[in-house]
């Protein structure tokens, strides 16, 4: 797993061919995040950059979830 934690957040930025397999990639996210209820705040940039950023809020800090999602998204 190579996220790096960056202002309190587990980061990890990815990179595709093209918008089109970023958005796709997103979507994939969208089941993984609603079963786990817990949602990262995602930016898509650069027209096929996509950076995930997970923290729990209610907690403010990085708790299991957030390593658990990850993993999850890991193995997209």
């Amino acid at each position: 797993m190579d996220w790096k934690e960056q202002n309190n957040k587990l980061v990890k930025e990815y990179v595709f061919l093209n918008f089109i397999k970023a958005i796709e990639f997103v979507n994939k996210i969208v089941p993984l995040a609603e079963k786990a209820d817990h949602h990262p705040d995602i930016l898509i940039h650069s027209y096929k950059k996509v950076r995930i950023e997970l923290f729990t809020h209610s907690k403010r800090k990085i708790t299991k979830k957030d390593f658990d999602l990850a993993r999850e998204i890991d193995k997209l």
